[in-house]
């Protein structure tokens, strides 16, 4: 096993209030693996991967939990500690590579500064390596003189990606590296980020909105809402039998290019704001198929013939009906707004998170 996450949350502390943005996550990945995340925006991702990594600020923190990368604890460890971590046996490929790479320094001279800062001072071997990662993902190595903004959109990535492949790491982080790139770039990207994995063997946490961009590609995948994992399975798996309301809800977000034409579903609503969250389940509000302890009872994650799934219709004895929301010939949307209607009038329905003492 390369990472095990335990039991993993986030805080954000704030004047008026903390507010938990990744609440008890919990996860192993194995060497070689490819683990998507997905789910929309605010349900936690980025904070996730940057809590793994070590590279939160403040107002965020880790309130409890621990992240085992290597037999190792990482979350406590001083910046020094982590150096020798870092780039050598786990690397990060931010969101946006306009904004991580350095504007006024050449690929190359990054690309230097990285490998002098991990103990490499031979200039042959720094510029032999540099040139080497660069023609893996498909770039020319004259490149190494090119400033970020002399590359288009898809370079800039892949320069990252290579950036992050300079001493083979184990694990690689990518927090969604696609989101700039228009559909051919990304399927192209995706490709060769696996052909990469195939030929190092390094593991993947690969964070994305596009559950269909992770579907050929990642071998487990973990939805997220609002802070918490709603699901998570064997890719193939969660795409062809969705356990989760949510799961199902983002799969039927987005067209298929194969079978029949099927109207387009939305997910009525929004995910709820963290720092004053609903009882019972997080997602009852927006969910068609909700029955009435979902209002009162937080479910727990239930092990579904090896699926983990978030949700009282497997954790509770008795069977509930998919339709149940609709029994009435009423629209997922009509619904909606029964409950958060319901919600608004009774305060008793909503709870302020309760963190621990900040100075525990």
């Amino acid at each position: 096993m390369l990472l095990e996450v335990s039991g993993l949350s986030v805080d954000y502390v704030l004047d008026r209030a903390d507010v938990r943005a990744v609440d008890n996550v919990s996860f192993t990945l194995d060497r070689g693996e490819f683990l998507g995340i997905v789910g929309e925006s605010g349900c936690g991702k980025s904070t996730l991967l940057f809590a793994i990594a070590q590279l939160l600020a403040p107002p965020a923190r880790i309130s409890a939990g621990s992240v085992a990368f290597k037999g190792s604890n990482l979350v406590g460890l001083t910046d020094r500690q982590l150096s020798s971590v870092r780039w050598r046996d786990m690397s990060v490929v931010m969101q946006s590579a306009m904004n991580a790479l350095n504007p006024v320094k050449s690929i190359g001279a990054q690309f230097r500064d990285a490998m002098r800062a991990h103990g490499k001072t031979s200039r042959d071997e720094i510029a032999t390596r540099s040139a080497e990662v660069l023609r893996m993902v498909g770039i020319d190595q004259a490149h190494l003189r090119s400033y970020p903004h002399q590359l288009s959109g898809g370079m800039r990535q892949r320069a990252m990606i290579a950036m992050a492949l300079l001493f083979t790491p184990d694990l690689v982080i990518m927090d969604e590296p696609t989101s700039a790139l228009d559909v051919v770039a990304q399927r192209s990207l995706m490709v060769q980020i696996k052909e990469l994995q195939a030929t190092l063997g390094f593991a993947i946490v690969f964070v994305t909105h596009d559950m269909s961009l992770v579907s050929h590609f990642s071998d487990r995948l973990m939805v997220m809402y609002a802070g918490q994992v709603a699901e998570l399975g064997a890719t193939r798996r969660v795409f062809d039998e969705p356990l989760h309301p949510y799961t199902r809800g983002l799969l039927e977000a987005f067209p298929s290019i194969r079978g029949p034409r099927v109207p387009l579903k939305g997910i009525p609503g929004s995910p709820p704001d963290l720092s004053v969250i609903p009882t019972g389940c997080r997602f009852h509000l927006r969910c068609p198929v909700v029955y009435e302890p979902c209002a009162e009872v937080a479910p727990e994650l239930a092990d579904k013939e090896g699926t983990l799934v978030r949700c009282l219709r497997y954790t509770e004895e008795r069977s509930v009906p998919d339709d149940h929301a609709t029994a009435a010939g009423r629209t997922p949307e009509q619904a909606f707004q029964d409950r958060r209607g319901a919600v608004q009038a009774d305060p008793a329905r909503r709870r302020r998170r309760e963190l621990p003492d900040r100075g525990a």
